[in-house]
This record gives structure tokens, sequence and C-alpha cells, in this order.
């Protein structure tokens, strides 16, 4: 079985409560600490096993292989990458099982995390996941007051339009927003913007 590590924590020992994201699962896993056991590391795509243990009444983590991609020694890309997977995390942790999607897209981002701007592809697939979801509000009524927005726009978390004046946040270029909604491409957005749409997303899925 192959999975995205979207978080893990340390219990009693150096034992590790890990969650994995597969194809149909999001899976919690306990991993023994041993000295031969392959490095758990957030935002790793592993190799490995569930089985069930009598010593505790979470499946055990075995089997573990790294499937490493060739930035994952690559410091600033992988410090991108980690709160990108941990939003996973916290928007996927109250569900066991979950559509493809969710780790198709991160297979798409992490065959090409390497070749662009690594905020570029994760504002466009968080754009991907929103419009999944149905909740990619490109009719562009301010969430505040419910008035059509003629201006350019601002956004909030979850990348909800509103009017400047109604969140007090600088807008975007009301084209730039558009086209990033349509075509699900950051191009027409600078880096400073680029920047500030990373700091939306961080706030949560």
């Amino acid at each position: 079985m192959q999975g995205y590590i979207i978080n893990f924590n340390k219990v009693k020992d150096e034992d590790l409560i890990v969650t994995i994201l597969t194809k149909s699962k999001v899976l919690t896993l306990y991993r023994f600490y041993g000295a031969r056991h392959s490095q758990i590391n957030l935002g790793y795509k592993i190799d490995f096993e569930s089985k069930s243990s009598i010593k505790s009444t979470i499946p055990q983590l075995r089997g573990i292989l790294h499937l490493a991609h060739k930035w994952n020694v690559e410091h600033d890309r992988m410090f991108i990458w980690q709160p990108f997977i941990k939003l996973f995390f916290l928007h996927l942790r109250d569900i066991d099982e979950v559509d493809e999607f969710y780790f198709n897209l991160l297979e798409e981002c992490s065959a090409i995390w390497h070749l662009q701007n690594p905020k570029r592809i994760a504002i466009e697939a968080y754009i991907k996941l929103l419009e999944h979801e149905g909740r990619l509000h490109d009719e562009f009524i301010c969430f505040n007051c419910e008035e059509p927005i003629d201006e350019d726009i601002s956004l909030i978390r979850s990348f909800m339009p509103a009017h400047e004046k109604c969140v007090w946040t600088n807008p975007f270029t009301r084209l730039h927003v558009e086209e990033l909604f349509r075509t699900k491409s950051s191009m027409f957005m600078d880096d400073k913007d680029v920047e500030r749409l990373w700091r939306i997303m961080l706030e949560g899925f």
C-alpha cells in the first residue's frame, strides 16, 4: 500500500502515531520504535503494510519503504511541502474513507514540485480542491454583505471573496483572481500576490 504521511505524533518510548493518506483512506497507525525502522517524516511518500496487533488497539505500521522524490533533500522545498501536507491532515482528520482525488492531487504536485515555485503549485492545487468540493466562490458575491463585487476583490480563508471595505484587507486585481479561479493557474499573479495567497491558504482549507 502507498500513501503520504500527513501527520505523526510521538507517544511513549519514542513510538509514533502516524496518519497516512492513501488513495481511498486516511489511516491512523502505530509505529513501534526501533533502531532498524525506516525514518518517518512529515510529507514523505511511503510504501507500507498495516497489520493488526495484540499490543495496540491501533493497527501497526510495518514494512516501511520511503518512495523518495528528488526534492526531498532540498530544504527550501520541503519547508513549503510540509505545511501544505499538514493542511490535508487538518482538513481530513475526521474522515476515514476519501475520494482518490486527494491522493492524486498530491501525486500531481509532487511530480512537479522541483520544477516550479512550490507555493504556486500549492495554490493552484488548492483551487482544484475547492472546485472539487464545490467551495470555489467564483460568482464574486461578498461573503459578508452578500452584495456583488464589481471592483477588485479581497480574499479571506478558503479564498472566499469579499469587498475590501467589508474585511479591511488589501484586494487583489479582479482580472487576476478571475483567471486564477477559471484556469487554475497563478501565471497572472506576481510573487508578492502569491505570497499573500499562500499565507491565506495556511489559515486552513
